[in-house]
């Protein structure tokens, strides 16, 4: 079998705790347990990256805007944000663990995200 490595995927996942990263790639997809809409931002910085997936749902949207403002893009009441515009801009996460129950399992699962964005 041939694996073929692209750009980036030879970086480890960031370490915790504050890091200044640049948004380097943005993908969409729907969640596996209810169907709903997603876009997951991949933060990237010379040390390594983390993924982080932002819902579009009533409890996901302040981490939307606040991620839109945060790097300068103003969120205003009856307007559509592109994620396209996230590319290239930079801002500080923290990196940090969340754990939660699998709704499918039941099991405990732990994961690492990006929580608490500033601008650079």
């Amino acid at each position: 079998m041939k694996i073929a490595v692209e750009k980036g995927q030879e970086k480890t996942v960031l370490a915790d705790g504050r890091q200044q990263v640049t948004i380097t790639d943005i993908q969409e997809g729907t969640s596996e347990h209810k169907g709903i809409p997603f876009f997951a931002v991949r933060f990237e910085n010379e040390d390594g990256y983390i993924s982080h997936r932002f819902y579009q749902s009533s409890a996901g949207m302040p981490a939307i805007i606040g991620l839109f403002e945060q790097v300068g893009i103003e969120a205003k009441e009856g307007q559509e944000l592109d994620t396209k515009q996230l590319l290239g801009k930079q801002l500080t996460i923290e990196v940090g663990e969340r754990s939660y129950t699998d709704p499918e399992t039941q099991n405990e699962r732990t994961l690492k995200q990006a929580v608490n964005f500033l601008v650079s």
